[in-house]
């Protein structure tokens, strides 16, 4: 029981990781940004987790509780596979807007995206009728295959996107893209390929042998160990102060964190050892040391987002460098189709705008690109 305890926590803490981040990019995102496509896809694979049985496992709940309300099996079947058709749905596009690849360039049409979303909606009605009329798993099935070969068609890309990288700047985000989502691809391409084989020798739901319980650890210690890497690694080269937001967000974070550790800890403390009377003057008394403290407490907080992020800092000459990065990167992925069209100059000139760095300075970093250009 403990062993099946600690799985559910680790389900939590992924969990808690996709949605968490999921919030923390949304909000750093512009409208239609990558940041906000890959906002809705952690909302979308927290959900995948918090209904495989994870917040189960660390409530202990018992099954005779689905023996008596059936109607919450229901729910959460229903609710686990429409989560698994909209990462079916999401996760292409997301590829095409992420990855600078001709493998992707298809995912980001919209009549693409429109037939892959309606292959989802499929997916999750044949799934949801097969199991109701049938009691049958080959909807599943047909669901979790679909999965398992859209996890391994992301690893592909993701390496071919880094392996035509352009050195520099493109080539490191390629690199961190690689690594963060290859991660989750491997972990969850294994996990629903194991679901397929679970399913058809009758153990999807009983969770009786050491490889059930191995899936279910795969299932959420890739998410817990990738999401970090995909939100910083992936972000950070498209939005030239992302860091300096995600900072900004570590830093209120921890100060927050302290403020209510020390007055839970003074008011719990006294009304659990003194009395309750003495638990509210303590709330009050540790609401005035945090007052009395709160510019001490500000520069510890600094300094905890310092060592999260050492590089980081809110000044004119490390902005003006992040956005001379960025320019450089979107510079690289134009370059990779053999040229710069038309439409990409015009891009780029609008990118070049609203950084706000001057022609000559774009014109310098162009000129670095090229292939003979001077040492």
């Amino acid at each position: 029981m403990q062993q099946v305890t600690l799985i559910g926590i680790l389900g939590l803490a992924a969990i808690a990781a996709c949605w968490s981040l999921a919030v923390v990019l949304y909000r750093v995102g512009s409208a239609g940004s990558t940041a906000r496509k890959l906002a809705l896809l952690l909302v979308v694979e927290g959900l995948c987790l918090a209904t495989a049985g994870f917040p189960e496992f660390a409530l202990g709940v018992p099954d005779s509780v689905y023996e008596q309300y059936p109607v919450l099996g229901i729910v959460s079947f229903i609710s686990h596979h429409m989560a698994d058709a909209a990462v079916f749905a999401l996760y292409p596009p997301f590829l095409a807007a992420a990855l600078q690849t001709k493998l992707t360039h298809p995912f980001a049409a919209k009549g693409a995206r429109v037939s892959v979303a309606a292959a989802a909606v499929v997916l999750f009605f044949v799934t949801l009728g097969s199991a109701v009329f049938w009691d049958s798993l080959i909807g599943a099935t047909f669901l979790y295959l679909a999965l398992s070969l859209l996890f391994t068609y992301a690893l592909v890309v993701s390496i071919h996107a880094w392996r035509i990288a352009a050195p520099g700047v493109a080539r490191d985000r390629a690199r961190a893209f690689t690594i963060a989502f290859g991660i989750r691809d491997v972990c969850w391409g294994f996990v629903y390929g194991a679901s397929i084989w679970m399913a058809w020798t009758g153990t999807y739901t009983t969770m009786e042998t050491n490889f059930e319980w191995l899936v279910k650890i795969v299932y959420a210690l890739g998410t817990l160990l990738a999401v970090p890497l995909i939100a910083y690694g992936i972000l950070r080269a498209q939005l030239f102060d992302i860091d300096l937001r995600i900072r900004w967000t570590i830093k209120q974070s921890t100060l927050a964190t302290v403020v209510v550790t020390i007055i839970f800890l003074l008011s719990e403390g006294a009304d659990r050892f003194l009395s309750a009377e003495l638990g509210d003057f303590a709330g009050l008394l540790a609401a005035a040391v945090v007052v009395f403290f709160l510019t001490p407490l500000q520069r510890f907080a600094e300094s905890i987002a310092s060592a999260a992020m050492p590089n980081t800092q809110n000044t004119p000459e490390y902005v003006a460098h992040r956005k001379m990065q960025v320019y450089e990167a979107a510079l690289a992925d134009a370059r990779q189709q053999g040229g710069i069209s038309d439409k990409e100059r015009a891009l780029l000139n609008h990118l070049r705008e609203s950084l706000g760095l001057s022609p000559a300075d774009a014109d310098a970093l162009e000129r670095e690109q090229q292939p003979d250009a001077p040492s």
